[in-house]
């Protein structure tokens, strides 16, 4: 009997339980320490991609070092767990990777030229059918599955 499938990684705004991180964690091959754990949960929390800076402010209050989080985040996207999701100003932003294929992956970012904030879009303000992109041939599908989409301007708060 072929072992039971991970659960898929949430959508932003979800939590996620630690039994479904270690669950995670586990198919990844890589062991649930408490800072990957705590990592993953925020992740999963946040409305928006989070730099490295945002995890320590949120999360290092003395428990963890900034090193110790910093590489968290580069396993968890090593393993492909989480993703960069953007480079805006040359400051990386992670967010939890949803499942291969998921349309949650293929949400587009806003990155704004005034506060230098970057936001998650709703997935229908790229297209009202993101799975569009599995009928492409594999080469083109595959990359586009690993794109990012960046909206670049004014943000509400910095427009008005």
């Amino acid at each position: 009997m072929p072992p039971p499938a991970a659960p898929a990684a949430p959508s932003p705004r979800a939590p996620l339980s630690a039994a479904d991180a270690k669950e995670l964690l586990k198919v990844a091959a890589l062991r649930a320490t408490a800072p990957r754990l705590a990592v993953m949960q925020l992740l999963a929390e946040e409305r928006r991609p989070l730099s490295h800076t945002e995890v320590v402010q949120r999360l290092g209050s003395g428990e963890w070092d900034q090193a110790t989080l910093y590489r968290n985040l580069v396993k968890l996207t090593e393993v492909g767990l989480a993703r960069v999701a953007s480079e805006a100003a040359g400051v990386k932003r992670y967010e939890l990777r949803g499942a291969p294929h998921s349309p949650r992956q293929l949400h587009p970012h806003f990155v704004c030229n005034g506060c230098g904030g970057v936001s998650c879009l709703p997935e229908v303000t790229v297209a009202q059918d993101p799975t569009a992109l599995l009928a492409l041939g594999a080469g083109w599908r595959e990359a586009a599955l690993a794109a990012s989409v960046h909206f670049v301007g004014r943000c509400p708060a910095c427009a008005g």
